[in-house]
């Protein structure tokens, strides 16, 4: 059994003489391989490539010497299978594979689950390489001072979805000037294709972060526009420049619809994409192959490189609800406009007696976000409160207004917990735990496949969860849960009055008895059972699963949340993960 892991963004860092590769904490990464670093760095764009003229355009790719080349899919014509990324591609564009950050196009998905692509560029079997992980496929990583953003657009991309909730994260916790990305579908077309309107929640999440560029393949020919927003407006000021480049050597298409704000076009030339990459610019030059005539050339500035170096500060939710006895969190976020990389200190005022506030992150790098706990104490005085959040960095103050509502009577979040912070939860609340692996714990998990996929590598939002041994290992047994039961428990949460509803989500999977368990438990004066499952034979993959349950019956009554999961059967696989709980009045 192989454990399979999470591919999250990638870094490239700028260190002494050589662009080398670096990953968050708990993050995996596609291979990357060291390059000379240099003021302005060269990349080559193609897609659409092998191709009856795929070795001409590499020789172009050749000669460009790039650091890095980006191909916006369909690379192995006609299936992308692996004797076909072996053959042509491989005799040509594999030359470059080294540096080559590839995202799949819909030929790869003739192949089930573009197996192909996958072996090839990650290596047969493998779960994470280059081509990130393996049934995501896309990922990011930094060139100087560009970010780069590789997406696959032959799975969802609506809003909502896990590729666009990972596309804001990640923008958001850019600090780079620059931002390019590159997929293969285009929004806009001139070509024989239709526009894939499917990919326009990416294209609003780049836009909504002011990133500078997007490449794309599919329509066989070249296509330049003007700065857009996603519906098509032109935006000279903070606009997403479409480039469409798939000329990378498969025969040619013609032209027959018309698109909005095109600068420059051709369907007769193939050819290949000099990016060449400034901290604070680009240069695109579009080369054609030897003896086609054909040329382009545009450049540009990063839209936060031309702003003057600030911050921004915003708080959400905006306004709370808190019971005494209890706390919430609302998340405050940082961001950086034009460069600014000074940490930001938090700090809020306004607070009433009896309600303390509580940063996770103190002072917070622009690009990111911390959780600010309101915590009231049994004799806070009922009430709202306008509240005053400030970030001080560099001689900049900002605020923003918070308000919170004390034993109010509306709706309201009485407790959340995403796990991102810590927020007391206990391990064996009652000494009695028998596991002797896999026992619960607050982290970034990491994807186990046995058969399936069992322990997600993902969360329903942000990075942690509680999890039963977070890691994977070397094999799926490593570290899932082993000798019988292990329990964690919630702080005390003082429900009010009225109509409660509690929420959350998770995984429990299991494979070989049908003794192994999982159980959410409400404990107060009674004790109520809110989600009970237990392992009926077989084999049961990994999903996210949603509870909501009425909660009116402990109104007014201090509880906690005991969440158990049992390995009782002996030689038998269980897991378990749990994400985003929350009680609402209603």
């Amino acid at each position: 059994m192989r454990a399979r892991h999470t591919v999250a963004g990638a870094a490239v860092a700028l260190l002494g003489s050589v662009l080398v590769a670096s990953a968050p904490a708990g993050a995996q990464q596609p291979q990357q391989a060291a390059v000379a670093a240099q003021a302005d760095i060269v990349v080559a764009v193609a897609g659409d490539i092998c191709g009856d003229s795929c070795a001409q355009t590499a020789s172009l790719v050749t000669a460009m010497n790039p650091a890095a080349v980006l191909i916006p899919g369909d690379l192995a014509y006609e299936d992308g299978t692996l004797d076909e990324f072996n053959g042509d591609y491989d005799a040509t564009w594999g030359a470059f594979k080294d540096k080559t950050y590839p995202v799949p196009g819909n030929h790869e998905y003739h192949t089930s689950g573009a197996a192909g692509y996958f072996d090839y560029f990650n290596g047969a079997g493998q779960s994470t390489g280059r081509a990130g992980e393996r049934g995501k496929g896309y990922y990011s990583f930094n060139l100087g001072d560009w970010h780069i953003v590789a997406l696959n657009s032959n799975i969802s991309m609506t809003a909502g979805s896990t590729q666009e909730q990972w596309l804001r994260a990640d923008l958001a916790a850019n600090t780079k000037p620059c931002t390019a990305a590159y997929l293969h579908h285009p929004l806009y077309t001139r070509g024989s294709h239709s526009p894939s309107t499917a990919t326009r929640p990416l294209w609003q999440a780049l836009y909504d972060h002011k990133a500078d560029l997007l490449f794309a393949g599919h329509d066989h020919n070249y296509v330049r526009y003007a700065p857009m927003k996603p519906d098509g407006t032109l935006d000279n000021t903070n606009g997403l420049r479409e480039i469409l480049v798939g000329t990378g050597g498969r025969g040619l298409y013609g032209f027959t619809n018309s698109s909005v704000n095109v600068q420059a076009s051709n369907d007769n030339t193939h050819g290949v994409l000099k990016m060449t990459l400034s901290p604070t610019g680009y240069r695109a030059d579009f080369v054609p192959i030897e003896g086609r005539t054909y040329t382009d050339t545009v450049s540009g500035t990063c839209h936060k490189a031309a702003q003057t170096p600030d911050f921004s500060l915003s708080a959400s939710p905006a306004a709370v609800n808190v019971q005494p006895g209890a706390s919430v969190t609302s998340t405050v976020s940082v961001g950086s406009l034009g460069g600014f990389s000074t940490p930001v200190t938090l700090g809020v005022s306004g607070l009433p007696a009896g309600v303390t506030g509580t940063f996770a992150a103190n002072p917070v790098t622009p690009g990111s976000s911390s959780g600010l706990t309101l915590s009231a104490s049994a004799s806070a005085a009922p009430g709202t409160y306008a509240l005053t959040v400030t970030g001080n960095a560099g001689g900049v103050t900002k605020t923003v207004s918070l308000t919170l509502t004390v034993g109010g009577t509306g709706p309201g979040v009485v407790f959340s917990d995403d796990f991102e912070t810590s927020k007391g939860w206990t391990v064996n609340p009652n000494g009695t735990d028998q596991a002797t692996s896999g026992r619960w714990e607050r982290g970034d998990p990491e994807s186990t496949s046995s058969s399936g996929a069992k322990q997600l590598g993902t969360t329903t939002s942000g990075v942690n969860c509680l999890v039963t041994g977070r890691l994977a290992g070397s094999n799926a047994n490593s570290y899932d849960i082993d000798g019988g039961v292990t329990s964690v428990q919630s702080p005390a949460i003082a429900l009010p009055s009225g109509t409660l509803r509690l929420t959350l989500r998770y995984n429990f999977v299991y494979s070989g008895s049908s003794s192994d368990y999982f159980r959410v438990k409400i404990v107060g004066s009674t004790t109520t059972t809110v989600v009970s499952r237990t392992a009926s034979g077989g084999d049961i993959d990994g999903t996210w699963t949603s509870v909501t349950f009425d909660l009116s019956g402990h109104a007014g009554q201090n509880v906690r949340i005991l969440v158990e999961a049992a390995d009782a059967g002996g030689s038998s696989l269980a897991e378990g993960q749990v994400d985003d709980v929350k009680i609402e009045r209603l």
